[in-house]
């Protein structure tokens, strides 16, 4: 049997994750929501995902000792972060005025600028909330049957900006090209909410519980 473990370290609805993983997983699958850092080491899988702020994020990491399992996972075996589990995989974030983050990679999460406009001249709203085209950059086992620029679901107001571009699997647009995907070996991390994003978010969660973490 194959074990799926959700990190659970208090930030975010975790049982929408659970459940859309739970939907598409095959029955030789395993879907825990988990806080302890045995489940983590012992998972086939590893979801990290999350809301909220960068620095209560990174907190109640450290809190439940939960920042070196994750790193560990995301070195060695299949690994999807979604929203605020991309985000704190970089180096640092702007937001709380600075936060150091997990540093698996190196690069800045920024905040949108406040005075932007969309194409027809209209001031954007922040947080960046709704449907948005996702352009892909790479080929990848997790977009088997997902078409490109197919619409996900994102609610942010910070963005990755990675040091290394080839890092980039995806971008969207929002008043600035943005970075939505990254994806390293066995490592893909999103912007947007897969488990809010329909048929194609769906598709993907179910790619994912197939991945062998090859790229």
């Amino acid at each position: 049997m194959s074990l799926i473990a959700v990190v659970d370290y208090g930030m975010g609805n975790l049982r929408s994750v659970s459940k859309a993983i739970e939907h598409v997983a095959g029955s030789a699958d395993r879907v825990i929501v988990t806080s302890n850092p045995e489940d983590i080491h012992n998972a086939d899988r590893v979801v990290f995902p999350g809301q909220g702020a960068a620095r209560d994020c990174m907190n109640e990491l450290k809190r439940l000792k939960l920042d070196q399992p994750v790193l560990q996972a995301a070195k060695e075996k299949p690994f999807l972060g979604i929203c605020m589990g991309m985000q704190v995989l970089l180096s640092h974030s702007e937001e709380n005025q600075g936060t150091d983050c997990l540093a698996l990679y190196e690069g800045n999460v920024r905040h949108f600028d406040k005075d932007m406009h969309g194409e027809d001249g209209m001031k954007l709203k922040i947080p960046h909330m709704g449907w948005n085209e996702v352009n892909w950059a790479i080929e990848h086992p997790l977009l088997h049957n997902i078409e490109q620029d197919s619409r996900f679901y994102f609610v942010h107001s910070y963005y990755a900006d990675p040091a290394d571009s080839s890092l980039i699997a995806a971008r969207s647009q929002y008043g600035v090209d943005f970075a939505c995907a990254l994806a390293k070996d066995n490592v893909m991390a999103v912007q947007f909410h897969p488990e809010k994003s329909a048929a194609d978010g769906l598709q993907l969660l179910n790619n994912f519980c197939q991945w062998n973490g090859q790229p």
